[in-house]
């Protein structure tokens, strides 16, 4: 069944058991963009001796 929205990928029509994508293949590459660094959430930029020091400080 589709809805009035389009697929965010595609912009085909949306399909009910893949919203808010049209298919598997765009839900698939919605992820693929999130693991490749496509997407990103603004914040400030993370210095890697502040989470080792965050991790020991956790650990100790």
């Amino acid at each position: 069944m589709s809805t009035t929205k389009p697929c965010p990928i595609c912009k085909k029509p949306r399909v009910e058991e893949h919203t808010p994508f049209c298919s598997i293949r765009c839900k698939d590459r919605d992820l693929s963009q999130w693991f490749g660094d496509g997407y990103a959430v603004p914040g400030r930029a993370v210095d890697p001796e502040e989470i080792a020091a965050q991790e020991w400080d956790q650990q100790n």
